[in-house]
Parts: C-alpha cells; structure tokens; sequence
C-alpha cells in the first residue's frame, strides 16, 4: 500500500454487499465515530483517537474514488454518481455500485469471496486537538479538509508496518508536550520538597 506523507489512512468497518433491485452495492463505514486504540508505548501511555461527528462538515468530498488498497485503477467515484458518501450518526458511509466495468465486477467478487474484508480512507485533517488523563492520550479530529479515496483493503493497519509507525508521527507534537509537562512537575515537585525541607528546620 502506497504511503503518502501529505495524507492520513485509517482502517474502519467491515464491508458488506446488498442487492438493491437489479444493483449490487457494496456497502461500508470508511469511517466512523467510536474512538479507538492507535498503539500502546514502552512507557505505558495508550494512544487512542476519535473523529468526532461534526468533522467532515466542511470536508471536501467533490471528488473521491473507490480503490484496491489505496492505489491502482479506479473502480467508481462520486463524480459519477458510482460512489456515494454520506454521514450519519454512526460515521461516514460508502455506497458503491460496482457492476459498470469488468475490473469493478472483480473487485466486487474478491469482496464476495473474503479477499478483501474490511473499508479503509484516506484523507487531511484541518484541525485536532489532544487531551491527556490517566495516562491516556486522546487525539480527537475536529475537522478534515478532504477525502481522497475509500479503499477495499486485504490487511488492517499494523503498528509495525509504515502506517502504523505514522500514527506515532502524528502524536509526536503531544508526545514532547507531555514530556515537557513531566519534566516541570517534577521540578515543581523538588522545589516543593526543598521548600518544606528549609521550613521544617
């Protein structure tokens, strides 16, 4: 799977096909809502993120394609009306009619057949934030600018593989943060001591 340093990938829901009339749409959440675990550090910090429901208010969405793994031909897009994107209350849904080319009924069969298993997206945020409580580190995703692609993938993300060590890359503003922040409590905490070492005589 190709990797972009400009853009961000996420494995979401399972994929699942539905016959709708003389259509077979293979349907699936490239995103949703429930905060999940990214990885867990040596240190014993969990790493977790959220896209939270109003996030893809403003996002682009003009123009995104259906893929195999992130790369390769096209399959369907929204500018065609093959690829449909929707949000509701649960996250992002993809709708795709994959019956109009010969390359798309394959892709479709490889989904019928358990090859490719589970929905992936790739995308920019325009704007995060992070929080830190009880050794828990919280990335929460308020706004993404665009939508590139929704993905049929074979494997989800791994945290040895390039898009799992790109989740660190992501926490690595906060990741110095925090240290900062343990650096300076533990200073304030030695002049607390000092403090009432010199009181106490």
């Amino acid at each position: 799977m190709p990797i972009r340093n400009d853009r961000e990938y996420r494995i979401s829901d399972k994929i699942e096909i539905r016959e709708e009339g003389e259509k077979v749409i293979v349907r699936g959440y490239a995103s949703t809502f429930d905060p999940y675990t990214l990885f867990e550090d040596p240190d014993g910090y969990t790493w977790r993120e959220q896209i939270l429901p109003d996030a893809f208010n403003e996002a682009d969405l003009s123009d995104v394609v259906f893929l195999r793994d992130h790369s390769g031909q096209v399959f369907a897009r929204t500018s065609n009306g093959l690829l449909v994107l929707r949000v509701d209350g649960h996250g992002l849904l993809s709708e795709t009619d994959l019956t109009q080319t010969e390359a798309a009924r394959e892709m479709m069969k490889d989904i019928q057949i358990g090859n490719y298993t589970q929905m992936s997206f790739s995308f920019v945020v325009a704007k995060d934030r992070y929080e830190e409580k009880d050794r828990v580190v919280t990335r929460y995703i308020e706004k993404i600018k665009k939508v590139y692609d929704v993905s049929a993938v074979a494997f989800p993300a791994n945290p040895g593989t390039d898009i799992g060590l790109s989740y660190r890359g992501l926490f690595d503003g906060a990741i110095k943060e925090i240290q900062t922040e343990r650096s300076e409590r533990k200073r304030a905490i030695e002049k607390l001591r000092l403090k009432i070492k010199l009181i106490g005589g």
